[in-house]
């Protein structure tokens, strides 16, 4: 009776330990979901699920701060690493649901390009805002430079933006021949916020479609309805990879955005949690994305290592930043709420 009391016992202990070891090797991951989930799924679950034995658990958000951050508050932490926007990494941060990032693990944040290691997320990729055109539509040779999208006597036909002031005033700017890197000095003051909205004036009858979600540029192009649009450069890559459409993009003036990993406080994996983004953060890790989705490594010795074929279509290339700049969260953070409601303003009249 005693040995078989004993053998019951220690059943139990296995099955609790077992129990344990698996919750300490299940690690949940949340991001977008579509075409850019899969290329984490190939690019950094499966392979450190098989290096390390991790059980990845797959999630989607939306981008609502209320839920993760209402996880927190009330300690039911489900999510062990999060993708995040750059917003997210400031609110988080200054809100404290968000842990902060070791970079001494990491390499120190030297390794990474301007913009890209935040105090309480880490880049992995790099997305650029463009705008894209139809080449069939110019025959004779295409637009080459952000002035070219404000030039409808040179390049005529309706056009496509986005619905926001984010980037919409940046493009202005630099049309009208603010230098990239001098964007936010400029939009900061009232002078230069008058400037890029007296510059949208110039083109806004020839403004077709006012683009809210990143599938319309690409279906915009392909149905005539524009001839070219601002748009987010992965999208326009799978309509002439997956699609076979001539569509062509101008990287002149683009501008350079984020999505990060964060780590919400309060998870029971926050070792695993580490150890998976440190994974990520590895020059040959991350240059493997780039295989799977035309988004560009942040990690500098990474984007050396994408095969110059691919590396081409990147927003990292160096072909492609020569003019490009970094879309400031932290200016955005503080006149998002002003300038939308002029640029709501501005598209009513």
């Amino acid at each position: 009776m005693m040995r078989l009391h004993c053998m019951l016992l220690s059943s139990v202990i296995t099955l609790a330990v077992a129990g344990t070891a698996f919750a300490e090797d299940t690690l949940t991951v949340t991001s977008w979901g579509g075409a850019y989930t899969k290329s984490q799924d190939e690019a950094f679950f499966k392979p450190f699920a098989k290096e390390t034995g991790t059980k990845i658990l797959q999630d989607e958000w939306d981008g609502s701060t209320a839920k993760l951050k209402g996880m927190v508050e009330t300690g039911q932490v489900t999510w062990d690493v999060v993708d995040v926007e750059p917003s997210h990494a400031l609110q988080g941060c200054d809100e404290g649901w968000l842990e902060t990032i070791d970079y001494s693990k990491l390499g120190g944040k030297d390794a990474f390009i301007d913009g890209a290691a935040m105090d309480c997320a880490v880049a992995t990729i790099v997305f650029g805002t463009i705008y894209a055109y139809d080449a069939a539509k110019f025959p004779n040779g295409g637009p080459t430079t952000m002035a070219d999208l404000f030039d409808t006597a040179k390049f005529p036909g309706p056009r496509a933006l986005r619905k926001s002031p984010k980037t919409t005033l940046e493009f202005a700017l630099i049309a009208d021949g603010v230098k990239p890197a001098e964007v936010y000095d400029v939009l900061g003051t009232p002078e230069g916020v008058d400037r890029a909205f007296k510059k949208l004036d110039t083109i806004k009858k020839d403004v077709k479609v006012w683009w809210t979600a990143g599938a319309q540029p690409p279906q915009l192009l392909a149905d005539g309805e524009v001839v070219m649009t601002t748009a987010w450069n992965g999208r326009i890559y799978d309509a002439v990879k997956n699609s076979g459409k001539n569509f062509k993009i101008v990287w002149d003036g683009q501008g350079m955005d984020f999505n990060l990993w964060a780590e919400p406080k309060g998870s029971k994996n926050k070792e695993l949690a580490d150890k998976f983004v440190a994974f990520t953060v590895n020059p040959d890790v991350m240059a493997q994305q780039s295989k799977y989705i035309s988004y560009g490594p942040t990690l500098k010795a990474a984007i050396a290592k994408v095969p110059a074929d691919i590396l081409v279509d990147l927003p990292t290339a160096p072909e492609n930043t020569k003019t490009a700049f970094v879309v400031s969260s932290e200016f955005w953070a503080d006149h998002d709420e002003e300038l939308t409601e002029r640029f709501n303003k501005w598209l009513a009249q």
